[in-house]
């Protein structure tokens, strides 16, 4: 859709349309004609700059990721109840409350990402104050939500046992969410606009300092699960701080951060226009898998279901970061060259981005298969939750393939401002195939959890790829 003069001025509706056919760009950028082919010099420039991205970006997202992992791992050694308990309350927060942030901040890769592309570059800060004040807001009605965990858990007729460990633990959780709003939000500021190698070593100074932290407050300080929680909290509001105090006196983010502005409180409705479609098309998914560990609870030996279906996923999510680093480097690519006008270079971006999903996503199934009868012991020392786990390893190898297709896809749809398809997309593809089709398998022709977590993760990609004509 052509921008009119006001909407190029403040950038406040910066969903620029794309120009296929080779035609002036709404910047007046003249296209190269489609026919004229993609040179092997702009093949190989773009997988540079793509990879540029995507090393960092995927470096931070695992290190972010493992401060969760960790607390988990750090608790498992307390005993199987422990460890259920846990599973279920992370399980049960990112269904309720971290996957909403991830998504509702995913607005930021269009809005900011469009901008930078644009050279609006204060509208950057705009955008980014913008976000954090909603989300911040976001975050009361979700800390009540899992100040009651426990009794949500019980009316869903999970095991009380379980529901009162993961009550627990939700409990102490609770200031993270706070500070998991902001850092997705500083996370998108720097990512739109290039910077990713410092956020990848805040992320790694972060998961060092997480270790003794956990430690500490796990074995040595008595407070066992509590612990745990409580370690999430301080490292994940010291990356907020420590990406805070970067963006306060880098030189690369003068021109986009100039302090706080009363703009950023004009517009929310448009913000949460994009904002809502964003959390839910991020949503639908991952309430997706955890909706397996949930269900994991009313299988047979429901402590040793969810505590092997949690592993399971964790891991799933775990190897999911790579291609998700990939997804935010084309998004970014996107965004910025729709933002500059170049809907060419940003269709290339797809492309390219496609070739190394495939190619990462062989190889980590390729390791995850030969670690499969080893890779249990870093969550349990119990036997028959390794062997369950080396099970389920191949399952989530072959599955991952077909996901970081659908990662990067949702990657370039997000740079493009088309969260709402994406929305519907998954919501059929997960929630009228995927589930039930898994649950059918698990609870009717009791086939367990191997097969009550794989197919949620598989069918989407048959409806992805085709309705967006990649």
């Amino acid at each position: 859709m052509p921008m009119n003069e006001e909407q190029r001025s403040s950038l406040n509706a910066p969903l620029i349309g794309v120009t296929c056919d080779g035609a002036d760009d709404e910047l007046g950028n003249r296209q190269r004609n489609h026919e004229s082919g993609i040179s092997k010099l702009e093949i190989v420039d773009e997988l540079k700059q793509q990879l540029w991205l995507a090393g960092p970006l995927i470096a931070a997202s695992l290190l972010q990721f493992c401060l969760q992992m960790i607390s988990v791992m750090f608790v498992g050694h307390l005993g199987e109840l422990s460890l259920s308990g846990a599973s279920m309350a992370t399980s049960f927060a990112t269904v309720t409350g971290f996957s909403l942030m991830l998504g509702m901040s995913s607005a930021l890769d269009t809005f900011c990402g469009q901008s930078y592309g644009a050279k609006q570059y204060h509208m950057l800060g705009i955008h980014t104050q913008r976000a954090m004040l909603v989300l911040s807001l976001a975050c009361i009605p979700l800390a009540i939500v899992w100040a009651n965990t426990r009794s949500i858990l019980e009316a869903l007729g999970q095991d009380e046992d379980v529901a009162v460990q993961a009550g627990i633990y939700a409990r102490f959780l609770i200031p993270t969410i706070f500070a998991y709003g902001l850092l997705q939000c500083l996370v998108k500021f720097l990512q739109t606009q290039n910077i990713v190698f410092p956020m990848m070593l805040i992320s790694g100074v972060t998961a060092l300092l997480h270790l003794p932290v956990c430690w500490i407050l796990v074995f040595k300080s008595g407070l066992g699960m509590k612990g745990a929680a409580l370690a999430n909290c301080f490292s994940y509001w010291m990356n907020v701080l420590l990406l805070a105090i970067y963006v306060k006196f880098s030189s690369l983010c003068t021109k986009t951060w100039t302090g706080f502005s009363k703009e950023a409180l004009h517009n929310i409705p448009y913000f949460l226009r994009l904002a809502i479609p964003s959390a839910l098309m991020i949503c639908l998914e991952s309430w997706s898998f955890e909706t397996m560990v949930l269900l994991s609870g009313l299988l047979p030996d429901p402590k040793l279901e969810t505590s092997v279906l949690s592993i399971s996923l964790n891991t799933a999510t775990t190897i999911w970061m790579i291609p998700y680093g990939l997804s935010n480097a084309v998004s970014t690519r996107v965004s910025n060259e729709l933002g500059a006008g170049n809907s060419k270079r940003a269709r290339l971006a797809i492309y390219v981005v496609l070739g190394l999903a495939m190619t990462a996503s062989v190889l980590v199934g390729t390791v995850l298969i030969s670690f499969r009868n080893v890779w249990g012991y870093a969550y349990s020392n119990e036997v028959q939750v390794i062997k369950y786990v080396a099970v389920m390893l191949p399952i989530i190898a072959g599955s991952n393939i077909i996901d970081a297709v659908q990662c990067v896809l949702s990657g370039a749809a997000r740079g493009c401002g088309w969260q709402k398809i994406g929305a519907y997309v998954n919501l059929g593809s997960y929630y009228f195939v995927g589930i039930p089709c898994g649950v059918l398998l698990a609870f009717v022709l009791h086939r367990g959890g191997k097969l009550l977590g794989s197919f949620a993760t598989t069918i989407l990609r048959r409806v992805f790829i085709p309705r967006f004509g990649f």
